[in-house]
């Protein structure tokens, strides 16, 4: 696979500046409980390991791969669970982190999911939001950065599996 040409849209900094926030904001709405981080694999993981760093409270984690993109840029619409959660929710507080709500699609029927496993409350951290793109009624409860409607790769984000461990979030500018 030939290199492609990246543009920085967000630095190692802005991004951990903004971890730091999201996590300030979860820890005061959570103080007093133990709530469950669900980390949605495979682009969440580098978020969901900086995020709980820098809670000052205690959380267990969780997590599930599902796939609606396949090796495109584009989402196909169609779900599938890869892997579900070990452990119950049942009456427990659930935070699904997320690394970027596209279409909505996914996280709507992963809400969905969740919601069916009566969780005491469910919300969303997610990075990156592109809202010009959203294709159902869903919105992060805790949110990193809007972006342009532009296909993002870095801190965890891929395109065909590649760029996942780029420092900083970049716009992808030409695919092969």
């Amino acid at each position: 696979m030939k290199e492609q040409k990246t543009e920085v849209l967000f630095t190692k900094e802005e991004i951990q500046d903004r971890v730091k926030q999201m996590a300030g904001e979860v820890s005061g709405d959570y103080r007093g409980t133990v709530p469950v981080l669900v980390c949605v694999l495979k682009g969440a993981v580098v978020l969901l390991s900086d995020f709980m760093r820098r809670l000052d409270i205690d959380v267990e984690i969780d997590f599930m791969a599902v796939s609606s993109y396949g090796n495109s840029t584009k989402s196909s619409g169609i779900v599938r669970i890869l892997k579900d959660l070990e452990a119950s929710i049942e009456n427990r507080h659930v935070i699904i982190v997320e690394d970027i709500i596209d279409t909505g699609l996914t996280l709507s029927y992963l809400k969905e999911i969740l919601l069916s496993r009566n969780p005491a409350s469910l919300k969303i951290a997610a990075l990156l939001d592109k809202p010009e793109r959203r294709e159902t009624d869903i919105e992060a409860d805790y949110c990193g950065f809007c972006i342009p409607d532009k296909f993002v790769v870095g801190y965890g984000l891929d395109f065909n599996q590649m760029y996942r461990h780029l420092e900083d979030i970049r716009v992808l500018l030409e695919f092969e």
